[in-house]
């Protein structure tokens, strides 16, 4: 399924739809270049799943973790990973997360949980295209109800 997205607004208002339709367990990668809204669209989704604090981008740290209903979100950001390997310090296989959002995925490569949903999104000439892929039957109900609710337009923030 694909959109355009005119705006950072639009791209946070995908993010707050996919919050609103989750399902109980997920793991989500994003995947882009810099600046192609991938952090955009994930603070928006953890905003919406109920984080009040601030969400911080986790390029440096690698992870960021927030309590959500249900249990644990993780972010990722592996943009700055050069081998799956160096994973194994984060302690991922201990995880207990409902909620996984990967960035830049394709760097940790099998050490990460397969993808329920992968997101790609790429800058155009009227902002931005994003395409979403569900790998699972239960994944595709996701992306058919994020897109109702998207289309409602009804996500302000």
């Amino acid at each position: 399924m694909k959109f355009e997205l005119p705006d950072a607004d639009a791209t946070a208002a995908l993010g707050r739809a996919l919050a609103r339709t989750r399902p109980p367990r997920a793991v989500v990668h994003l995947q882009g270049d810099l600046g192609a809204g991938k952090s955009t669209l994930a603070r928006a989704l953890l905003r919406e799943l109920g984080v009040t604090g601030a969400i911080r981008s986790p390029t440096y740290t690698l992870v960021e973790r927030y309590a959500i209903d249900g249990g644990e979100a993780w972010h990722l950001d592996l943009y700055r990973i050069g081998d799956p390997g160096e994973l194994d310090f984060l302690g991922l296989d201990a995880a207990d997360a409902v909620l996984w959002l990967v960035e830049w995925p394709e760097r940790g490569a099998a050490a990460l949980p397969a993808p329920d949903l992968g997101i790609h999104l790429e800058l155009s000439p009227s902002g931005r295209i994003v395409e979403i892929t569900p790998h699972s039957p239960a994944s595709d109900r996701w992306v058919t109800n994020a897109a109702a609710v998207f289309t409602a337009g009804d996500l302000h923030a």
